[in-house]
């Protein structure tokens, strides 16, 4: 079995890695980013972005072409074999770094575990260490789809980085909007709840260090999984949830379907960023209401 020593990455290599390897994935087209116009929608005195799919051609064959090699009992799973024009870095012995092919936000990368693993396993010290290296070099928002009913859509364990800026003016997100005004304190490890979210969820502050180390992370999402009631000793298929990461919080959302009268939802929507296929799906948002539409997707209160 072929080893891997543990990554080497000094700090702001693995950002200047990432910038290479997009500007090589767009040359040679294996990255394929997915073209949106964005509009933005206010509730309850937040103002959520909604991008609109563009063409979505592309992303639509793939997923057909995956459905009918599953059908034909054939394993479709695109990170094993990666494609090594989206191949950014070793992060360890167990990780490495993808960039995500068909992306809406520059520079999206993933971080995927190099055997096989179910993203419907519970996230381990191994995961939490890999994302800590990518959080040290890029401030952005990590998230974990956990399971199909959290919007998952490929089964192949992977966490998620989407660097700064989140949204196309610049200005703040809902959720981080919301999180500010909780004044968390760093040193604090109990998990509180914001009463401006109508769905059972909690957040914890992590720590004072300029960026937190994978230890670090794997307590705050052990004490997450504790405060709302969830048993890590059990299989965790029953278990849905969302899990939001900044070097400042992390945020679990527990969930009870993947979407509502057809708008999907995965974790970038409870950061107050959601994704719509066509101006039919835009005009349903707007008549539902973005934070109805999260509060129908999660676990209530």
């Amino acid at each position: 079995m072929e080893q891997f020593p543990e990554a080497e990455l000094a700090p702001g290599v693995l950002w200047s890695k990432i910038q290479r390897q997009t500007r090589h994935a767009q040359g040679c087209g294996a990255l394929q980013p997915i073209d949106t116009r964005h509009e933005f929608l206010e509730q309850g005195g937040m103002r959520f972005l909604v991008r609109i799919l563009a063409n979505l051609t592309r992303k639509e064959k793939a997923d057909l072409a995956q459905q009918r090699q599953q059908r034909a009992g054939q394993p479709a799973n695109p990170f094993l074999p990666y494609d090594p024009d989206l191949f950014v870095a070793n992060l360890s012995a167990t990780h490495l770094c993808l960039l995500n092919k068909y992306n809406v936000v520059d520079h999206h990368i993933l971080i995927v575990t190099r055997a096989y693993e179910d993203q419907d396993s519970w996230l381990t010290l191994s995961d939490f260490d890999a994302l800590a290296r990518c959080m040290a070099d890029i401030d952005g928002l990590a998230f974990y789809n956990g399971g199909r009913l959290a919007g998952a859509s490929q089964h192949h364990k992977h966490l998620q980085l989407v660097p700064p800026p989140l949204c196309p003016d610049r200005r703040p997100l809902p959720l981080a909007t919301v999180i500010a005004d909780l004044d968390l304190k760093p040193d604090s490890p109990d998990p509180v709840a914001s009463p401006l979210l109508p769905f059972r969820h909690a957040i914890v502050p992590l720590g004072s260090a300029p960026s937190p180390q994978g230890k670090a992370l794997l307590k705050a999402y052990q004490t997450l999984l504790a405060h709302l009631g969830i048993d890590g000793s059990e299989p965790p298929q029953a278990f849905p949830y969302n899990l939001l990461i900044t070097r400042e919080w992390m945020m679990m959302v527990a969930r009870q379907q993947d979407h509502y009268q057809s708008i999907p939802v995965n974790s970038l929507g409870f950061a107050g960023s959601l994704l719509v296929k066509n101006l039919e799906q835009f005009d349903l948002l707007k008549t539902l209401g973005p934070m109805t539409v999260l509060k129908r997707v999660a676990c209530p209160n």
